[in-house]
């Protein structure tokens, strides 16, 4: 198990050294989740890298149905199983609405879908939107934030939560040490 946690952490690495300038490579980890299905058993792992101007969160999940996913953050640093209710609604201090094809959105929680292959398996990168300061602020305060993937696909529209589906697997998000 532990080989496939490290296999996960490559995959993000190598996802987000592929897709970066020489000069905006995130140098420094700031924090990182290890996402679980509500059975417990483990699907995937998200790292925070900060460049010090903005933050850049890779995400490598495996055990996924094929196809997208909502992925969000979410307000609360609670994954309590099976349905991941603990982790609250979207991150969204700004008090916006929530889709990037909402007139009125979008807000910090919200995310492009995660897109599986056959195997039940997704990569991406995704830069978050404000200041490396300011996202860190909202990410880490005083109850934490929660990484949630969602049984079928944000319509990136709806409001609050883009008709995604169920929450199927969920991290909390810890700064690094």
């Amino acid at each position: 198990m532990n080989y496939a946690k490290a296999l996960l952490a490559i995959s993000a690495a190598v996802q987000l050294g592929a897709c970066s300038t020489y000069g905006s490579i995130p140098t420094e980890r700031v924090g990182s989740a290890t996402l679980a299905f509500g059975n417990g058993l483990p699907a995937g792992t998200v790292q925070l890298l900060s460049d010090g101007e903005t933050v850049t969160m890779g995400v490598a999940a495996t055990g996924l149905e094929p196809g997208a996913h909502g992925f969000h953050l979410h307000t609360t640093g609670k994954c309590e199983s099976p349905g991941f209710q603990s982790a609250g609604g979207h991150l969204n201090p700004a008090g916006r609405e929530h889709g990037s094809e909402n007139p009125a959105g979008k807000h910090l929680g919200d995310l492009p879908n995660l897109v599986a292959n056959d195997a039940g398996r997704a990569t991406a990168q995704y830069d978050l939107p404000g200041s490396a300061s300011s996202v860190l602020e909202d990410i880490f305060d005083a109850d934490g934030t929660a990484v949630v993937i969602h049984a079928g696909p944000d319509d990136y529209r709806s409001d609050p939560a883009g008709d995604a589906g169920s929450r199927v697997a969920c991290g909390v998000i810890k700064a690094a040490g």
